[in-house]
């Protein structure tokens, strides 16, 4: 089996999660050259929109970068899938839907693709479908979630045990002992989110970027369970207006158009946690830097490197009788 950065091209098994409608060129191109896949978010743009920062990302890097197409999101599926092609984008990721039918196209024009899963069953179909790598997403993770809510450290051993593909972590990732702990249940890499909004790349609001930096592990709200359509987000005011009116009998109408892309936009981009939401997954409590998307990734793969060093000697200590003993 190769290897996910071999079957990407790219220096470090870490990849960009699909920010939807806040996707920038400058942050995708960012990951990308600092050695991992950065990723363009579809959400609910439109096709001339993503054309754009497919265009914009490609002059900032000729490193590889992905295109998100969230298929049950998005009102363009189709259109996304032939723009992806037409512009040779080398890699693209599927989330949000069944990618049975969108999958053989995009295959066969040469399109490594990458399935977001939740469980096992759906690693197996998408594994059927043509899928080259699966990324395995836990509860933990920002934004859309998966009503099933099986944990990263649930979730990856047992699609791992049951599928070919090579299997990428999500959710609740952004160090380096993520990263060693995602490899040591037999993931080849990791997909991170969060941890990339509190780069200084990333061009959303300072607000939201020191709202992740204030956070602890409790700072963030799971939203939309009633209509089985849950959300992470950051525990703002907006969030907690949100919760008190589901509880009370808001509508899924109501609920589909208060968590629509123009308040994920005011909450990210303007910072106003009044009025918008922030996702935020729950690695926010780990965060308490703003560094370099570069420095980032280098500093996640030392500490991983670092973390199984000192696992293999604490590991052996660990197993090792105490003179005169036996087990």
């Amino acid at each position: 089996m190769a290897l996910v950065n071999q079957v990407l091209n790219i220096q470090y098994p870490i990849i960009q999660g699909g920010m939807g409608n806040i996707s920038s060129a400058e942050l995708a191109a960012a990951v990308s050259e600092a050695g991992g896949l950065g990723t363009i978010g579809c959400g609910t743009m439109d096709p001339e929109t993503v054309e754009n920062l497919i265009v914009q990302t490609k002059e900032l890097t000729s490193k590889p970068f992905a295109v998100n197409i969230p298929i049950n999101v998005t009102p363009y599926t189709e259109k996304l899938v032939q723009l992806v092609i037409d512009h040779g984008v080398p890699v693209v990721s599927l989330s949000a839907g069944n990618p049975q039918s969108i999958l053989p196209h995009l295959s066969a024009a040469g399109i490594t693709v990458i399935a977001i899963v939740s469980s096992v069953k759906h690693a197996k179909k998408a594994e059927a479908a043509g899928a080259d790598i699966l990324v395995a997403e836990g509860f933990e993770a920002a934004g859309i979630n998966s009503p099933l809510e099986l944990t990263t450290f649930t979730l990856i051993p047992q699609v791992v045990r049951q599928v070919q593909a090579p299997v990428v972590a999500a959710g609740g990732i952004g160090d380096g002992k993520g990263l060693a702990a995602a490899l040591a249940l037999g993931a080849q890499g990791v997909q991170i989110g969060t941890r990339l909004i509190a780069t200084q790349e990333a061009p959303f609001h300072d607000e939201y970027k020191q709202t992740l930096l204030n956070a602890d592990g409790t700072d963030t709200l799971v939203i939309g369970r009633t209509f089985n359509r849950p959300r992470r987000v950051l525990a703002t005011p907006y969030a907690h207006h949100l919760d008190a009116h589901e509880h009370r009998g808001m509508t899924a109408e109501a609920y589909s158009e208060k968590t629509s892309e123009a308040f994920h936009i005011k909450g990210a981009l303007e910072g106003d946690g009044e009025n918008g939401f922030m996702n935020g997954g729950q690695i926010a409590g780990l965060i308490d830097s703003l560094p370099t998307v570069q420095s980032l990734l280098k500093e996640m793969v030392e500490e991983a490197e670092t973390q199984f060093r000192t696992l293999s000697v604490n590991f052996s200590k660990s197993i090792t009788p105490a003179p005169g003993k036996t087990f």
